[in-house]
């Protein structure tokens, strides 16, 4: 059932911005510093624009995703008995245990 769902909140996200594609595909002019212009349809400046934005975004994020790891991860095989699981991990399991965690299904 959420697969159903999923695909259909895809479904949807496609074809809105199939549309959106559709109905600006008017030529703009876009004006860049010493009289320099590009000329090209507005869905194309629209996406660059975000696809621009989303990028700053995840290097933005990045160093806090870095300290974020260093912070959890243990620092050598000594440390891993000594250290307590971080809040919301997961429980350590026994050292003669073999298994392993379930694979993820889903999206």
């Amino acid at each position: 059932m959420m697969r159903l769902v999923a695909w259909l909140v895809r479904a949807f996200l496609f074809f809105t911005l199939f549309a959106f594609a559709l109905n600006n595909q008017h030529a703009v002019d876009v004006h860049w510093f010493f009289g320099l212009q590009w000329s090209t349809p507005l869905v194309v400046v629209v996406l660059l624009a975000f696809a621009i934005g989303a990028a700053l975004g995840v290097m933005a994020m990045v160093p806090s995703w870095w300290r974020a790891r260093r912070a959890v991860a243990p620092a050598g095989p000594a440390a891993q008995d000594s250290q307590a699981p971080p809040l919301g991990g997961p429980l350590p399991m026994a050292r003669d245990s073999t298994a392993e965690y379930p694979t993820r299904v889903g999206l």
